[in-house]
């Protein structure tokens, strides 16, 4: 949320002696976070107000250019015969369509130096020499409109007058961001507020209006969600001059709040929702037909919103409709169908309370999130809509010459908030410190409760609270000791560090995920944080069969998005939506890693218990709730396309293959002391020819390999992606590991070629090496695999190095030579090897 200070502090009396890094560090020890404090005053140089004298229209270009005669005031002379000598204009080159003769503009002059260093100079364009520049409200730094440049009202300036005061380029702009819990600071009016118990000065309230009864009614209004709609009101102006402008303080005002001004009614209500916290909604009153009426939508219903898009509603989604059917997405977006047009004269203004649940789905199903939603998300002041209304109508009376007609519509009755007991020395004992006397029941009248002092049960001094309309969040005794801390000032609490108990450190299962962490990140993969949410679409490019388990997912009830609303149970989705969106900004060579649960449901569904809140939950409920939670076992998972070794001046790069893989879950395995095995796998979505299956004591862990050509295709993917995703909780624990026995003694280095069939596989050779060699083999490496016609067909050639070396002396030749003979002998007996 932006909002210029200037507008801040004109509702309230803040000392003349604050600056405005001041006020920002002010709000920051309120609670509210300010992203950006930016001041306006970085245009320097010649800034001028300009008229548009005369505009030629250069057609030889394919993109529409303008040469525009500006008077900027340059020469207002009388000559020697006391005659007005006409002023100078200049040249200047313009691309923007949205202005005409006669227009007030903002022209830099040669000299002038604009938001990000950019210098004006005369320079020769399109034919012509551009003597300055028109500018738009992006270019003076005072908003991202850049659609066209910015036209001022005529009669606030005259040509050659500066436009620094005009524009209040002496201003500051705040960027906030307002948690989810405090929807009244989304306003000038909860932001004053705040800033005025700060400082203990004068709020000058805008919605304090005298607002008359609900007597008749300016439009029938009939509620049948009363859930959905708690209160809606309606106030009807006619003989609105649709071609009266916006006054320029609204407009700058929208402006530095990031709102593209429109027209006078359209921009009242966006001006109302900032000032006071309400979003509002303008109807043309002649294009509604028949009664309005609040409801959900019904199943195959569609509307046309502003935007220009159909959108077919959900039995959810909460409407506003005629008898015509939907005219307005509630809360959200209102229909193209009653669109206030730039002839409507007669316009119904809308101030509604919507359910913050139904608006923030809404918005999620439909990706259509709008400032007056981010309002009703948070929840709106239920008290508040009578008085914005009044607001805007008088608004459009003082600025459009409308008539407001008698009588207003206010239907609904809104759950106010109930009143809460607490101790009167509560806050003190939370924050360690003894406050003055009638703090609590000061601050707590200053955000506005309603306050008596009582006693509690056990008659010790209280305070009876009830929390104004716009506070839906003080709900029990501990919201209104952070109230009373926070205007305090969280600064005042001192800060006492406890005594750390002696720890036990970490436990097994944290030490084996660092150590799998830090030994994939040495091997050069970096790590990341995918998203634990897919759609169903991920397991169709997987080409998992419909009765895959993994299809078997947890389903969220309220998705961050409706199209990934489940939860997955591998890692591989996320992680190659990360390789994929690497790729496509430019990375070449990739190599991911993710440590992260999974979420597998159970055989069989276990309904949840309720737990009230109001006291610690039993062992039993405990026990209830985990039993229904899914099972969330801890997976490693790799991704990696491209060079696995990067070409340098050293040499080519070596690509990435299954082989690869298939290392990074040897690393694991190595990282967390237990002895992996790997044979062939045939598992979606890798290969079939090119996975592996990998095994600890005799159990499947997970696979390796490469992905399949069609799984690549279908995301999107460099060709040759490989990944690896291992069951890390499957692996044993290893408590104690031996230390490595190192014998001072050189190694025998022999080297064997054996014969086998191409169905043996390698890493059963290499074991069987290995038991066949006895105590002093020490190493197996393969180093060669060859295949051809002096092997014979269906057979493959294995060469392996061996390393042999005792522990108690000088290995011989012949001792060496005969633990290899033992061990080829092996080999042949097991699976019919011979030498090469």
């Amino acid at each position: 949320m932006r909002i210029p200070l200037s507008w801040l502090k004109s509702h309230v009396d803040l000392p003349e002696s604050l600056t405005p890094q001041e006020i920002a560090a002010s709000l920051v020890s309120l609670g509210v976070e300010v992203d950006e404090l930016r001041a306006l005053d970085d245009v320097t140089g010649p800034l001028v107000i300009g008229r548009v004298v005369r505009i030629e229209e250069l057609t030889e270009f394919k993109k529409p250019i303008r040469y525009c005669q500006v008077d900027v005031g340059d020469n207002d002379e009388e000559d020697d015969d006391g005659n007005v000598v006409p002023p100078e204009t200049r040249g200047i080159i313009c691309g923007a369509t949205n202005f005409d003769e006669g227009d007030l503009v903002v022209v830099a002059l040669p000299g002038a130096v604009l938001p990000g260093g950019f210098e004006i100079t005369a320079r020769k364009t399109y034919g012509r020499t551009s003597n300055g520049m028109i500018c738009s409200v992006r270019e003076l730094g005072l908003g991202e409109d850049h659609t066209g440049i910015l036209v001022l009202p005529s009669g606030e300036a005259s040509p050659g007058d500066d436009a620094g005061p005009l524009l209040g380029l002496d201003d500051t702009v705040l960027d906030l961001e307002i948690t989810t819990d405090r929807g009244y600071a989304m306003s000038i009016r909860g932001l004053a507020r705040e800033l005025a118990c700060k400082y203990g000065t004068t709020l000058m309230d805008p919605a304090a209006l005298s607002v008359p009864g609900a007597e008749g009614d300016a439009h029938g209004v009939h509620i049948e969600d009363q859930l959905g709609c708690p209160r809606f009101v309606a106030r009807r102006v006619t003989g609105l001059d649709p071609t009266s402008p916006t006054p320029w303080f609204m407009r700058r005002r929208l402006m530095l709040a990031g709102i593209r001004s429109i027209s006078l009614a359209v921009d009242v209500t966006n001006y109302v929702m900032l000032e006071t916290g309400q979003p509002m909604h303008s109807f043309d009153t002649s294009s509604i037909k028949g009664n309005l009426v609040v409801r959900k939508a019904n199943p195959g219903e569609k509307l046309s919103t502003l935007d220009d898009a159909e959108r077919s509603l959900d039995p959810d989604d909460i409407v506003i409709c005629d008898d015509t059917g939907p005219i307005s997405l509630a809360g959200v977006m209102g229909g193209a169908s009653t669109e206030v047009r730039p002839d409507s004269t007669d316009i119904l203004l809308e101030a509604a309370v919507w359910d913050p649940r139904s608006i923030s789905r809404t918005v999620r199903r439909h990706k259509l999130p709008s400032e007056a939603s981010k309002r009703f998300e948070r929840s709106v002041d239920p008290a508040l809509p009578p008085f914005a209304a009044e607001r805007a109508a008088q608004l459009l009376r003082e600025h459009g010459e409308a008539r407001i007609q008698p009588g207003r519509t206010d239907v609904g009755r809104p759950e106010l908030p109930g009143s809460v007991i607490m101790a009167i020395d509560l806050p003190d004992r939370v924050a360690g410190i003894n406050y003055a006397r009638g703090v609590t029941a000061h601050r707590l009248s200053q955000i506005g409760c309603h306050v008596e002092v009582t006693t509690t049960d056990a008659g010790r001094p209280a305070v009876l609270v009830v929390p104004p309309t716009w506070r839906p969040d003080l709900t029990r005794p501990a919201d209104l000791v952070e109230e009373v801390l926070r205007l305090e000032g969280y600064d005042t609490i001192p800060s006492v560090l406890p005594t750390a108990p002696a720890g036990r450190g970490l436990t097994p299962v944290q030490r084996r995920r660092r150590a799998v962490s830090r030994t994939l990140a040495d091997a050069g993969y970096v790590e990341v944080t995918p998203s634990p949410f897919v759609s169903s679409a991920a397991w169709d490019a997987f080409g998992l069969d419909a009765e895959d388990i993994r299809r078997r997912t947890m389903k969220v009830l309220n998705p961050l998005d409706a199209e990934r609303a489940e939860l997955t149970t591998t890692l591989l989705p996320g992680l190659l939506e990360m390789l994929a969106r690497n790729v496509s900004r430019g990375a070449r060579d990739v190599s991911l890693f993710y440590i992260g649960q999974v979420f597998l449901p159970r055989a069989e569904p276990v309904p949840m218990p309720t737990v009230s809140v109001d006291h610690r939950p039993t062992d039993d409920e405990i026990a209830a709730l985990n039993a229904g939670l899914p099972q969330q076992p801890v997976h490693v998972a790799v991704v990696l396309a491209g060079n696995r070794e990067r070409a340098g001046w050293w040499g080519k790069g070596e690509p990435a293959t299954w082989a690869d893989a298939v290392q990074a879950a040897r690393d694991v395995a190595a990282a967390a002391g237990v002895d992996l095995t790997v044979q062939a796998g045939d598992l979606l979505p890798w290969h079939p020819g090119r996975c592996a299956e990998l095994r600890v004591g005799g159990w499947p862990v997970g696979h390796a390999g490469e992905l399949h050509p069609k799984v690549v295709e279908a995301l999107g993917l460099p060709r040759r992606t490989c990944a690896m995703e291992l069951d890390l909780d499957a692996l044993p624990i290893v408590r104690r590991r031996p230390a490595p026995a190192v014998s001072p003694y050189p190694p025998v280095l022999l080297d064997v070629a054996l014969v086998v069939d191409v169905s043996v596989p390698v890493a059963e050779v290499a074991a069987t090496l290995r038991s066949g060699g006895g105590d002093l083999l020490e190493d197996v490496q393969l180093f060669d695999v060859y295949t051809g016609e002096q092997i014979g067909e269906g057979k493959r050639s294995l060469a392996y190095s061996l390393r042999f070396r005792a522990a108690d002396r000088t290995l011989t030749v012949e001792e060496a030579t005969t633990a290899k003979e033992a061990a080829v002998a092996v080999l042949a007996d097991r699976f019919g090897a011979t030498l090469r």
